[in-house]
């Protein structure tokens, strides 16, 4: 099965649960780089602390058919909210310092 970010965060806007809020921002027509950060936040709460997105998981949910234009700007994002300590960063199971550059 294909996943479809942006039907997982109509399903949580839909919701009163965890990120249904972030979910709402993340469809609306806000800026860009809001609706990417209130997406990496909405699926992160909605799919729990044992599990993981991937920032082109944002970029595919709010950018529709141009989502590749967004997905470098979606991993800055991810990046910014786990120096906040909103998120972790992880690579291979491993988590990633967002201070240092990725390979």
């Amino acid at each position: 099965m294909t996943s479809d970010p942006h039907r997982e965060l109509s399903r949580v806007a839909d919701s009163d649960g965890p990120g249904a809020d972030s979910a709402k921002t993340a469809l609306g027509s806000g800026a860009a780089a809001t609706r990417l950060r209130a997406a990496i936040v909405a699926l992160a709460q909605h799919r729990g602390p044992n599990s993981s997105i991937c920032p082109s998981d944002a970029a595919r949910a709010v950018g529709g058919e141009g989502w590749r234009e967004l997905t470098e700007q979606s991993r800055t994002i991810a990046f910014a909210l786990a120096r906040d300590g909103d998120v972790e960063i992880t690579q291979r199971g491993a988590a990633l310092d967002p201070n240092r550059p990725v390979r």
